[in-house]
C-alpha cells in the first residue's frame, strides 16, 4: 500500500508545533533534550511512552508538562498496591430508579492517560491496561468500549530495585514503544529549576500550545513519511541482532520493529524531512527497543543493564552507508502536489 508523502507545509507544521511543545516542557524542566525527543517521536507514532527512574528527577512533571501542552482530555492514574482493575478502566453501577446498570468510565478514558507509579500497582491492576493500549478500547462487563483518538498512555515507574514496587510484565512492556530515562540534572540546570520553582508552580503556567484536531494530523504526516529498503533492513539488523545475543536472555519481538520504523518517521518529521535517516533510527534504537529485553543472569551479576547491551547492539551494527545517499523521495511528493496551471 502507498501513501502519499508529506508536502512541505505538512511537514513545517510538524516542526513548528513540535517545537512549540518542546519549548512548553522546557519552561518546567530544562536540560532534557533528549528525553523530550524521544517523547515527541513516540506521540508522534501514537504510541505510549514510559519514563523510569529514580524518585524526585522529574518524571510525573515532564509526563504532566507534555499532557498539559496539548488542548486534549487528561487521564491521571496514580497507581498504589491497592488500586483495582476496575478502577483504571470503570465500572457498572445499578440505577435502582431507573432499574437499570450505568457506565461510569474510569480515568483510562482520555486522549492522553498519565499512570504515575505503574509498578506500584499488583500485575493484575497493571494488566488492565493491557487491552486498551494494544486494542485502544476497553471491555467491562462483556461490552467494547473505544477510547478517544488519539490515545496516549505516558507511564513512570521507579526502579525495581525500589521499595514496594512489582516488576512490569513482560508483555506490558513491550506494548510502550519507547522508554526515556530523565537522570539528574546538571548544576547549571538544576539552578535554572531552582529560580523557576522558587515560590510557583511552573506547571500552573503552562497552557496547551496545540490540540487533538491538529495533532492527529500531525500523526497522519508523520505515518506517511517514506522509508527506503536499507533503512528498514538496518531496523531488521538490530532487532535480529538482540535475538542472537548470547547475554540476553529475551530479545525484541516483532512489534519493536515496527516501534522502531514508526519512531524513526516522527523523528524525521520534527526535523521537517519527508525521508528517515540512519540517524534517525540509530538516536532512537535503544529508548525503543532496550527496555524490551532481558539481560541473561550472567550479563545482570556483571552489573550490564539492558540499555548498556542494547547500545554495544548500536555501536557494532552496520549502518546502510548507502542509505545516506539514497535519492531524496521529493519528486514522488511533487507528483502528488496539484497543478498551479
Amino acid at each position: 500500500m502507498t501513501h502519499e508523502l508529506p508536502t512541505e507545509t505538512e511537514l513545517a507544521e510538524v516542526a513548528e508545533v513540535t517545537a512549540k511543545i518542546r519549548r512548553s516542557i522546557s519552561t518546567v524542566l530544562s536540560g532534557l533534550d533528549a528525553p523530550i525527543t524521544g517523547a515527541l517521536a513516540a506521540v508522534l507514532a501514537q504510541g505510549h511512552l514510559l519514563m523510569e527512574d529514580v524518585p524526585g528527577v522529574g518524571k510525573t512533571t515532564l509526563a504532566r508538562a507534555l499532557a498539559k501542552s496539548i488542548d486534549c482530555s487528561i487521564g491521571r492514574i496514580q497507581f498504589t498496591p491497592d488500586l483495582l482493575p476496575s478502577d483504571v478502566t470503570g465500572v457498572s453501577i445499578f440505577r435502582a430508579d431507573e432499574h437499570r446498570f450505568e457506565f461510569r468510565a474510569g480515568p483510562v478514558f482520555a486522549n492522553v492517560v498519565i499512570a504515575d507509579e505503574i509498578n506500584r500497582a499488583s500485575p493484575k491492576t497493571q494488566s488492565a491496561l493491557l487491552e486498551a493500549m494494544q486494542e485502544r478500547s476497553v471491555t467491562v462487563d462483556g461490552e467494547t468500549r473505544p477510547l478517544p483518538s488519539p490515545f496516549i498512555v505516558v507511564a513512570t515507574q521507579n526502579p525495581i530495585e525500589m521499595e514496594g514496587t512489582y516488576p512490569l510484565p513482560e508483555a506490558q512492556r513491550d506494548r510502550f514503544m519507547a522508554q526515556v530515562s530523565v537522570g539528574y540534572p546538571s548544576a547549571r540546570d538544576e539552578m535554572a529549576m531552582m529560580d523557576s520553582h522558587d515560590g510557583v508552580d511552573p506547571l500552573e503556567l503552562v497552557t496547551p500550545v496545540t490540540d487533538t484536531a491538529t495533532l492527529a494530523r500531525l500523526i497522519d504526516v508523520s505515518r506517511r513519511i517514506y522509508v527506503a529498503p536499507a533503512i528498514k533492513q538496518y531496523i531488521v539488523d538490530l532487532v535480529t541482532a538482540t535475538r542472537s545475543e548470547t547475554s540476553l536472555r529475551l530479545g525484541a519481538s516483532p512489534r519493536a520493529s515496527l516501534s522502531l520504523l514508526a519512531a524513526s518517521k516522527g523523528r524525521a518529521a520534527m526535523a521537517a524531512r519527508n525521508h528517515v535517516l540512519p540517524d534517525d533510527v540509530k538516536a532512537l534504537a535503544v529508548a525503543v527497543l532496550a527496555h524490551r529485553l532481558i539481560p541473561s543472569t550472567e550479563s545482570r551479576l556483571a552489573g550490564r543493564n539492558s540499555q548498556q547491551l542494547m547500545q554495544e547492539i548500536v555501536s557494532r551494527t552496520p549502518v546502510p552507508t548507502e542509505a545516506r545517499d539514497t535519492p531524496r523521495p521529493r519528486e514522488r511528493a511533487l507528483e502528488h502536489t496539484p497543478s498551479t496551471h
